[in-house]
């Protein structure tokens, strides 16, 4: 429950992003363009700035919602086997959003600050490819709360691609993280929000639950909605680390409390 991750750790935070016209779910790639995969001129930060920060201004503080906390989570259950399930929002009643947050590449110095000033939970899908020139700036936001799920090594298309190729990219992601954070992920993200029948089989098979789509997405500061203008009871919603993560972020946590939600922990609701 994200009531064990209160206290010395702080908060969790949130969220992960997409861009303009992801399509419904039905349509395949949820379309990241720009390369979700492909390093950005400030994808490069240090441990250090993260555990330091550069400070978050008084405006941007002031756009952060104040949530009543989440109700105690009902879990639902997932397929035994032989695949993982598959989910673009949670089953639920519960007034609950999801905030996931994709890659690694762009390492913005507040975000230890504005996960701790948002005090809510976040799940962080990881590339290691983004990650690997800097892992101690996701320690940083793990420290805060935050929970990493994988997200494989490189970032390919995985639909079409053998058994082998996509365990190697899925299982290999999740024993790396495990590694570098002491935790085995126990979730998956698909790049591109893309998968077929062997990839659930294969996120069985690496000792994951479940892997997940989404309902919204933001990039640019700006949530997009895929069905609907507003953020449903269960809804997943996407953020990535770029640039404009702050704004992103920010525009994440208005978008959940306009709707009348409170964000809660994806891993709480996984059984």
């Amino acid at each position: 429950m994200f009531s064990r991750l209160r206290g010395p750790l702080g908060a969790l935070l949130v969220v992960c992003t997409l861009v303009a016209g992801c399509g419904a779910e039905t349509s395949g790639k949820g379309a990241e363009p720009g390369g979700a995969g492909r390093p950005d001129a400030s994808g490069s930060g240090a441990g250090s700035e993260a555990s330091r920060g550069s400070g978050l201004t008084a405006a941007q503080l002031a756009r952060i919602p104040r949530f009543p906390a989440p109700p105690a989570p009902k879990a639902i259950t997932v397929p035994a086997g032989p695949s993982a399930g598959w989910y673009s929002a949670v089953p639920t009643n519960q007034p609950v959003a999801f905030i996931t947050i994709d890659d690694g590449w762009t390492k913005v110095p507040e975000a230890v600050e504005l996960f701790r000033a948002a005090h809510v939970p976040v799940t962080l899908f990881l590339e290691i490819n983004a990650i690997k020139a800097d892992p101690g700036y996701f320690t940083a936001l793990q420290q805060t709360g935050a929970v990493i799920e994988a997200h494989t090594i490189s970032h390919p298309d995985l639909k079409g691609k053998s058994y082998d190729v996509q365990k190697h990219e899925i299982c290999g992601s999740a024993d790396e993280l495990g590694k570098l954070y002491g935790r085995r992920p126990v979730l998956f993200r698909p790049p591109f929000g893309d998968k077929d029948a062997t990839t659930l089989k294969v996120v069985h098979d690496c000792g994951m639950k479940a892997a997940f789509f989404w309902k919204e997405t933001t990039d640019k500061g700006i949530v997009r909605y895929q069905e609907g203008q507003t953020v449903k009871a269960g809804d997943i919603v996407l953020m990535h680390f770029r640039p404009a993560f702050i704004d992103d972020f920010l525009a994440v946590l208005q978008a959940i409390s306009k709707a009348g939600l409170t964000p809660a922990l994806l891993e709480d609701y996984i059984a």
